[in-house]
């Protein structure tokens, strides 16, 4: 993308230094989003470790807008889509692609199978309500194939969804 004229920003909390420009528009960050902004009198869990919210992340960068938002967030993606929601910052995303995972309920996320199903559905219908609409959907079959920890015939513990914002100025 970065080729093709966008400026493109990847978030990696692996990489060595804070901020490393690549090429003229690719930027590396040592960031992860997630739903939460760290409390700045707890010192981070793991040296290099930073997290920020992503409405945190836009208003650092100056940033009001993201055509494409693609991220694997490693099982905090309900988390952080709520917060999204909830910071009304999805309409500042034109398209949203998430790796989304079902074996588990995610971070923060607990309650008998049926609340963590409705939490989800919850935070899908949202986004229709905000004007996403799912256009991909692939699903990892080289993933276990589980679902809230039971197995599953034909499933798959992984998914990879993509949305379009209908409503993208």
């Amino acid at each position: 993308m970065a080729n093709n004229g966008c400026e493109v920003h990847r978030f990696d909390p692996s990489v060595k230094s804070a901020h490393i420009l690549e090429s003229p528009r690719l930027w590396y960050h040592r960031l992860s989003i997630d739903w939460r902004d760290p409390h700045p009198a707890v010192a981070a869990p793991k040296l290099h470790s930073n997290t920020r919210k992503l409405g945190t992340i836009l208003n650092e960068f100056g940033h009001h807008k993201i055509d494409v938002l693609k991220a694997d967030l490693e099982s905090a993606e309900w988390k952080v889509l709520e917060n999204l929601i909830l910071e009304d910052v999805l309409e500042q995303i034109g398209q949203l692609t998430f790796e989304v995972h079902l074996h588990w309920p995610g971070f923060e996320v607990s309650g008998r199978d049926s609340s963590v199903v409705r939490f989800w559905y919850s935070l899908l219908k949202e986004l229709e309500l905000k004007g996403f609409r799912l256009f991909h959907s692939y699903k990892d079959l080289s993933k276990p194939q589980l679902f809230l920890k039971k197995d599953i015939f034909n499933a798959s513990s992984c998914y990879t969804l993509s949305w379009v914002n209908t409503r993208w100025k």
